[in-house]
């Protein structure tokens, strides 16, 4: 298994038979495909009707992201879903979860608070102000704020991706690392 498909996580690790794993370029087109596999395998593993129309959503919104920062940061790289019924309480009984994961390659595309080195600028600015008011004016136009990096507006997709999902999915688990992301979302399965 490579770096990427290790980056899904806990999921990658206990694949079961009934996992789907899928690996597509980071094409738009690719995403409805991913979603349509995604629920025809959660009815399969016994998804219940009513949440299919979220499985749908989830995995489409997750795919969308990593397709974008995959253009964006590493187009050559394949973005990597992992479709699986998974007993979470491994106890050895039948599944009780389905579990999606996506992963990314790009590094840090989770993103962490923002705005920490500007609010710093902001603070040490302030303090200048209040001990001496002219330096401080003067210092006010040459000390403000950095011009934002290119990279935010990726950062500014990411986190809504994020934001949508976190209202979306119950069961989210957003990961990262230096060789990439990922985002796992479950679902209860119901027995037969």
């Amino acid at each position: 298994m490579d770096a990427q498909s290790s980056a899904v996580g806990t999921v990658a690790k206990t694949e079961s038979a009934t996992a789907v794993l899928l690996r597509f370029t980071p094409q738009p087109e690719h995403v409805r495909t991913a979603r349509l596999v995604a629920v025809a395998h959660a009815r399969r593993v016994g998804v219940e009707a009513g949440l299919l129309d979220e499985v749908r959503l989830a995995v489409g919104e997750a795919c969308s992201r990593a397709v974008g920062l995959h253009q964006r940061h590493c187009p050559g790289e394949p973005v990597v879903v992992v479709l699986d019924a998974v007993d979470s309480t491994d106890s050895g009984l039948a599944p009780d979860r389905f579990v999606v994961a996506v992963a990314d390659r790009v590094s840090g595309a989770v993103p962490g608070p923002r705005g920490e080195d500007a609010d710093g600028a902001a603070e040490a600015q302030a303090g200048a102000e209040g001990a001496d008011g002219a330096e401080g004016v003067e210092g006010a136009d040459h000390a403000a704020a950095p011009a934002p990096a290119a990279d935010e507006d990726d950062l500014d997709d990411a986190e809504m991706g994020l934001a949508v999902l976190t209202g979306l999915v119950d069961d989210l688990d957003i990961t990262a690392g230096p060789d990439g992301g990922a985002v796992r979302m479950g679902w209860p399965v119901k027995e037969f």
